[in-house]
């Protein structure tokens, strides 16, 4: 039989066991259909607004009720109660009605005028850091209002107004975030995650499949009499042929109806896109099959793969600065796809970058399509050659076995 049609025998008998599990279709097909529009109806407010603080003002000056005011009047913060000490205040944090403390001392109004340094301290609920950067920016803000406005006041005996003016902010800027205009979390956090997720859909959908073979078929002899599996190149070029354009068709939807639909930062150059979704769909199908001979059973990969999705986006650079992670862990990122994809999309969605300009990740997927390509043939020719070494589970395996899955066995 010519590899021709060895493929094609491959590819439909593929195609007819990913839609014949009804486990499979969900990680295939319901996981990237879903999670998307999950992950963004948490995150669609973009930034966190009047996030409740209580108020210990030990000095209860103007100065301390100015301060206050201005807090309140921030967008981010808004004061729900006034405490009389700490405890009562650390009463509320514990009931959950408010998610942060701000304590004026008693010297505050004192210390500033007589010259000397004092200090408000602030108390935030760190279980999420949304409510820590909502309580920590205004108060850094108006810190910095009052420190200017302090100064100012020292100096205007011996200044013109004009003078005072230009006293207050001798070089006039305008802070504007490039890109996340709004400090959003979504539009932070969707890019890299969409494409996460096509990698981790597509590992437990695989190895959900393979597994399902394997209890079927019995350990490694997993093709035993099938039409076309007698190539271990028509295998995974056929199983690629079966998996791509499932995933590729999910790809589109994400920037279709996540990305355009829901108006996240999108200043991609479509034909940039299609340069690097291709190879990194390639490259996480290459991945998936090589991952699914550590599958035995179908419920395997759920206990082998889905812990790592944070661990990925974290090595990836994203969620924490890429110069920062020890040399060994940026080794182990280069292993999966996902470290280049996320960031290569990242480039190309939000901050509008050419094809030059992420060729060295779209550069690195080519690497691994070639190299998890070549390993998936090896292993496949592998399992082929010793096959009949496998049909029966190992005796230490099978004393490991479930009674009722043993006489399945025999």
């Amino acid at each position: 039989m010519s590899l021709f049609s060895d493929i094609v025998n491959v590819w439909w008998n593929e195609v007819k066991q990913m839609f014949s599990d009804l486990g499979v279709i969900i990680f295939i097909i319901g996981l990237p259909l879903g999670y998307p529009l999950l992950y963004y109806y948490v995150y669609s407010t973009e930034v966190a607004r009047d996030v409740p603080v209580a108020v210990v003002d030990e000095s209860m000056s103007a100065l301390s009720r100015d301060f206050i005011r201005r807090l309140d009047a921030s967008p981010e913060a808004a004061v729900v109660a006034k405490c009389a000490d700490m405890t009562e205040a650390q009463d509320l944090m514990a009931r959950g009605e408010v998610f942060g403390v701000i304590r004026v001392p008693r010297s505050f109004s004192k210390d500033l005028q007589q010259g000397r340094q004092t200090r408000i301290g602030a108390y935030t609920d760190v279980s999420s850091m949304i409510y820590y950067k909502s309580i920590l920016l205004p108060c850094s803000n108006i810190s910095l209002a009052m420190n200017k406005e302090i100064k100012i006041v020292d100096m205007a005996q011996q200044m013109t107004d004009r003078e005072v003016e230009i006293a207050k902010a001798p070089i006039d800027y305008q802070h504007v975030q490039l890109f996340n205009p709004q400090g959003g979390y979504a539009s932070f956090l969707m890019p890299p995650i969409l494409m996460l997720i096509l990698q981790q859909a597509m590992v437990l959908g695989v190895g959900m499949s393979m597994g399902r073979m394997r209890e079927r078929n019995g350990g490694l002899a997993l093709y035993a009499g099938m039409p076309g599996y007698d190539n271990p190149l028509a295998i995974v070029v056929g199983k690629v042929c079966a998996i791509f354009p499932v995933f590729l068709v999910m790809a589109i939807y994400m920037y279709l109806a996540v990305t355009c639909g829901f108006s996240l930062p999108n200043l991609t150059h479509y034909w940039t896109w299609i340069a690097f979704i291709v190879p990194y769909l390639l490259a996480c199908t290459c991945f998936s099959i090589v991952c699914s001979f550590l599958i035995y059973r179908r419920e395997d990969s759920l206990l082998l793969f889905v812990f790592m999705s944070v661990p990925l986006l974290f090595l990836s650079g994203v969620s924490w600065p890429s110069v920062s992670i020890p040399e060994v862990w940026k080794f182990v990122s280069w292993i999966f796809p996902s470290t280049f994809g996320l960031n290569a999309h990242i480039k190309i969605s939000s901050l509008g970058a050419d094809l030059a300009t992420v060729g060295y990740e779209i550069s690195c997927i080519w690497v691994q399509l070639a190299a998890y390509f070549a390993l998936a043939c090896i292993l496949q020719r592998f399992q082929k050659t010793h096959a009949d070494k496998f049909k029966k589970p190992s005796a230490a395996i099978e004393r490991l076995m479930p009674a009722e899955e043993k006489d399945v066995k025999r």
